[in-house]
């Protein structure tokens, strides 16, 4: 339950999550390297944002 709170699932969200959905949930969320500078970099090449024009 704190990873769904900590993940922003409230309560009745948390109760109405299939195994699938909460494994996809987990899996992303614990274990994953926060992005490098050069891979942040390159998806930033790769998606620029427009700006404000």
């Amino acid at each position: 339950m704190r990873t769904a709170v900590a993940l922003g699932v409230a309560p009745d969200g948390f109760w109405r999550l299939s195994l699938m959905e909460w494994r996809m949930l987990t899996e992303t969320a614990v274990g994953t390297a926060p992005l490098g500078r050069d891979e942040f970099e390159r998806l930033m090449a790769t998606w620029p944002d427009g700006g404000m024009e």
